[in-house]
């Protein structure tokens, strides 16, 4: 009679703790709120779970170009924290997840997180993500860019990140810019692995 590995069922825990794992998502005060929206609505789409880190600022300008508040984020993700919740779970690396963006990434943000300062929860979060050797995606809208800037953007690419700029697709069909959020939503969770139907790529219609 041949017995099942003693491993298997070890296995099939790790698998399921993978696939309930969450993605985290900083909301910093950078433009692009829209873009940060859309992204919470493509993983709650393809039902990933999400736990959301909202800082004051980014609650401000979501409100400014969204018209909504932090709360009514809240059907979209399964938990809400402040910027200065180190409490989190999502502060440990011991807490598994697929990975992490911080969309709109501000510029202050960035720079925090190329010099490695924590002081906040998003970019204590950030950091959990690097030094564990997780997808970290930061997606800044800022132009034209400073010195200071682009020496920020160089050093966290090395460190591991993804840069993600907000830069429109002028290739798309539709250039409205709601095509044009969605494109970005969708490389957003191209780089999470996440599944998505939020943009098609280049020709491929053809």
């Amino acid at each position: 009679m041949s017995m099942a590995p003693r491993s298997s069922g070890k296995a099939r825990r790790g698998k399921e703790e993978a696939d309930e794992a969450p993605v985290v998502i900083g909301l910093t005060g950078a433009s692009g709120a829209p873009i940060a929206l859309r992204v919470l609505e493509g993983l709650h789409a393809a039902r990933v779970p999400v736990e959301l880190i909202a800082s004051e600022s980014g609650a401000l300008v979501l409100k400014e170009e969204c018209g909504k508040s932090v709360e009514d984020l809240r059907p979209l993700v399964r938990a809400i924290h402040g910027e200065k919740d180190f409490m989190s779970r999502v502060a440990s690396g011991s807490t598994p997840t697929r990975g992490m963006a911080i969309v709109p990434c501000s510029s202050n943000t960035l720079a925090k997180i190329a010099h490695g300062m924590g002081d906040t929860l998003v970019t204590r979060a950030a950091h959990v993500h690097l030094k564990e050797r997780r997808p970290l995606v930061l997606v800044p809208r800022e132009t034209p860019l400073s010195i200071f800037t682009l020496r920020n953007m160089a050093a966290v690419t090395e460190a591991g990140a993804f840069l993600l700029i907000a830069s429109p697709p002028y290739y798309l069909k539709d250039r409205s810019l709601e095509a044009q959020v969605g494109y970005l939503a969708g490389k957003v969770l191209d780089h999470l692995g996440v599944t998505h139907s939020l943009y098609r790529g280049w020709k491929a219609d053809e």
